[in-house]
């Protein structure tokens, strides 16, 4: 047992211990390193005024689809007699939003003319085909009296 104070481990040994080479700094070159040439570093280039700091924005093709949509159930409804009243609407709102949305493609908004159009061309139908039903049962109302 050692006493206190004592070194557990045995006498010191007479040699000095070995330092660890000395590291260079913090921000110092190493020893094997390209001498320092002196300045700062350079700043990363500024874009010129004006110039967008993101990305351009992705197309807003919202407004031509919700024409697609709402053209397409205007005209079944439509095409269902005894759902002639929401094809109606659905035929006006597909004719609006369909419009709109042709509007943002020719300002370069959306990408969807297709869908846009055939929104329009829908609500078209679905608003005509309750006429055309009009139509035929007054023509077959007025041949029965």
């Amino acid at each position: 047992m050692s006493g206190y104070g004592q070194n557990p481990y045995g006498p010191p040994s007479p040699q000095q211990p070995q330092q660890p080479p000395q590291q260079p700094g913090y921000g110092y070159p190493a020893a094997n390193s390209a001498p320092y040439q002196g300045g700062y570093p350079t700043a990363p280039p500024v874009q010129p005024y004006g110039a967008a700091p993101y990305p351009p924005a992705q197309p807003s093709n919202g407004m031509g689809t919700a024409g697609l949509v709402t053209g397409l159930i205007g005209a079944i409804c439509s095409a269902v007699v005894f759902l002639w009243f929401f094809g109606i609407i659905l035929g006006i709102l597909g004719i609006v939003f369909g419009g709109v949305g042709r509007s943002k493609v020719s300002k370069g908004e959306a990408t969807n003319r297709g869908a846009a159009t055939a929104g329009i061309v829908l609500g078209i139908l679905g608003l005509i085909l309750p006429l055309v039903y009009l139509a035929i049962a007054a023509a077959i109302g007025s041949s029965m009296v």
